[in-house]
């Protein structure tokens, strides 16, 4: 019997088959961390005790550490208008992992009631990039029809999508709001450390319109730091808006991090306003962090 893992937790997996949910545990090796299990696998189960067990992982189209998911197509990128301020070198970094993996990226700017000014600055930021980009508020339903029909594009044809961002952005109330059905905990920010109270502890898929849709849990800066990375050289395709200016700068062995507009064509496009400053900032951040890593190749 096969299925997809839909929720996992302390070691018990819940799998959707053809039957209905089957809630078994991982077989042997599958409960290392270098072969574990994650939410989204399409897997084959076994009972050769009477009690089904997953006995084998399909191959996947691609796997993120954190949010922990498998075969995933779509990335819902959730940032909020104010309270919490976004980080965009956090969000960048999520978005160029998406890109390097063939994830089709999309950016949510939730609580556009909030700060609406805001709200338009940050969207404008990856409008120009050319990210689908929607600017929402759960509280009015500003922009919740807009997102509601990109979703149901992404999940008709049988695909699995996820919202992710760090934790208070509004993710579990978007989420709500979008799929009355599903329910799930929401909380407050904290006023002290304007953060969210992680009401999203585990990844869950919930079959949505012919696909899965999934929550997952917030991140912060010092999770990022687990994140899968790529290689260096990879690096340039992740920012999409520098294509147009490959092989345009002065030397070869351009590296766009410390040189100026005269010999780099990225800083000449940042120079002129056509690459967002603060897309540029983050590509450094990430040049070095890649840089830094041992085994790059």
């Amino acid at each position: 019997m096969t299925g997809v893992v839909v929720k996992g937790l302390g070691g018990l997996f819940e799998v959707l088959t053809d039957a209905g949910r089957i809630a078994c545990r991982a077989r042997g090796t599958l409960k290392r961390d270098e072969d574990k299990v994650l939410i989204g696998d399409r897997v084959e189960l076994a009972a050769p005790d009477g009690e089904y067990v997953i006995e084998k992982v399909f191959p996947r189209k691609n796997a993120l550490i954190r949010p922990p998911i498998a075969n995933l197509d779509a990335l819902y990128c959730v940032i909020a208008a104010a309270r919490p301020a976004p980080a965009l070198e956090t969000l960048d970094k999520l978005l160029a992992i998406a890109e390097n993996k063939a994830i089709r990226a999309a950016l949510v700017v939730t609580k556009t009631d909030g700060d609406k000014a805001a709200a338009e600055y940050y969207a404008e930021i990856y409008r120009r990039v050319g990210y689908p980009v929607f600017t929402v508020s759960s509280l009015s339903g500003e922009g919740i029809d807009a997102l509601r029909a990109d979703l149901f594009g992404q999940l008709e044809s049988g695909l699995t999508a996820a919202f992710a961002g760090a934790s208070g952005v509004g993710k579990s109330t978007l989420l709500n709001r979008l799929l009355p059905g599903v329910s799930l905990e929401t909380g407050e920010i904290s006023r002290r450390v304007e953060r969210g109270k992680h009401t999203t502890r585990h990844v869950e898929l919930f079959p949505e319109w012919g696909g899965f849709v999934a929550d997952t849990p917030g991140f912060s800066m010092l999770d990022f730091a687990r994140f899968d990375f790529f290689s260096l050289p990879e690096l340039f395709d992740a920012f999409p808006e520098f294509a147009a200016y490959r092989g345009k700068c002065r030397y070869a062995d351009c590296t766009h991090t410390g040189e100026g507009p005269d010999e780099c064509a990225v800083a000449r496009a940042v120079r002129d306003g056509e690459i967002p400053s603060s897309r540029r900032d983050s590509y450094r951040t990430l040049y070095a962090t890649l840089k830094g890593k041992p085994d790059w190749r």
